[in-house]
């Protein structure tokens, strides 16, 4: 009797541990590293969109993939220690979109870990990959030329504003690779119209109030934006400064007219993280950067808000309303 306790006990422990042991033998849920220069809550919604282009691939965060989130908070400096401990902890792919920085960062953390950025500068320039169609490596991704659209900014703004000559434009000193081009652009735009540019450097929340105090001394005829996560995080105070000091003002995404810019000209960046996410997913289920070309953006919007229009007494031009894809009331 005793034995057969004991077996019927032996039975039952065996029947508890096969599926422990199962569950081990299970693959894990493969991890995407999510790597961005600036901070989380200004930039949920843009989070969303890339998740929403992981699912349109079948990724879907907390079913069959989960997703380590790294956040430099507009410190630059920070990026590679981040980049290396998604590195350290195995992550399957690492996502770097709007941000070149962070894209950098990933590229010098590993050779081998798919990377896939999204960002709007020369990304041949600046050795993120090979070629746009053949981009080789561990990395390819989404380039919506940001800082390439600088001069048709400046234009669309002139237009705008037909007698305007003096233009401010706002930089982050941190981001040369974005900062740089759109200064050289901007010079060469400014020229072509018999205007000139004078360049206000802010990396920091207090330092974009500063940078504001003295575009309001020199009174500017207006103001571009250049891109960054620092002023995509920061887009409020932005449009806040610059409706407070009566600075017309051009940014680079819709974002910053939806809560009270002026008027913006650009691509989608909704759109931009989609595809990102969506390269992400088809990349995790295991197709290779390497052959992946680098998605270019092709549609571009001129957004125009025209209650701070006319908070600012100005009065859009006819062919402006024309051109634009959307007039915010």
């Amino acid at each position: 009797m005793s034995t057969r306790r004991e077996f019927i006990t032996l039975l039952g422990g065996a029947a508890a541990a096969w599926p422990r042991e199962a569950r081990a033998q299970q693959p894990a849920m493969p991890s995407i590293g999510y790597l961005y220069a600036g901070s989380s809550e200004p930039s949920a919604s843009l989070v969303e969109a890339f998740r929403k282009g992981l699912g349109e691939s079948g990724c879907f965060e907390g079913h069959n993939v989960a997703i380590e989130y790294r956040w430099g908070n507009n410190a630059p400096d920070r990026l590679p220690e981040l980049a290396a401990d998604l590195v350290r902890r195995r992550v399957a792919v690492i996502a770097t979109p709007g941000s070149v920085d962070a894209a950098l960062a990933a590229k010098t953390a590993t050779t081998t870990i798919p990377i896939i950025f999204g960002t709007g500068i020369d990304v041949v320039q600046a050795g993120l990959v090979a070629s746009l169609n053949r981009p080789g490596g561990n990395v390819t991704g989404v380039n919506y030329m940001q800082a390439e659209v600088a001069a048709k900014q400046l234009g669309l703004l002139h237009e705008f504003l037909p007698k305007a000559t003096r233009f401010a434009v706002l930089v982050n000193p941190t981001n040369p690779h974005v900062t740089d081009p759109v200064i050289e652009d901007l010079k060469g735009a400014a020229a072509a119209i018999g205007g000139e540019i004078e360049v206000f450097a802010a990396a920091t929340n207090s330092a974009i109030d500063a940078a504001f105090a003295r575009i309001a001394q020199t009174r500017p005829d207006a103001l571009l934006v250049s891109p960054g996560p620092l002023f995509g995080n920061r887009r409020v105070q932005l449009a806040t400064l610059a409706a407070r000091h009566a600075v017309p003002s051009m940014y680079y995404d819709r974002q910053f007219a939806e809560v009270g810019g002026l008027m913006s000209y650009g691509t989608s960046l909704m759109d931009q993280y989609r595809q990102t996410g969506i390269y992400t997913c088809r990349v995790l289920k295991g197709e290779r950067p390497a052959d992946l070309p680098v998605l270019r953006a092709s549609k571009f919007e001129l957004v125009i808000n025209l209650t701070t229009a006319k908070a600012l007494g100005l009065t859009i031009p006819p062919g402006m309303l024309a051109i634009a894809d959307e007039v915010i009331e």
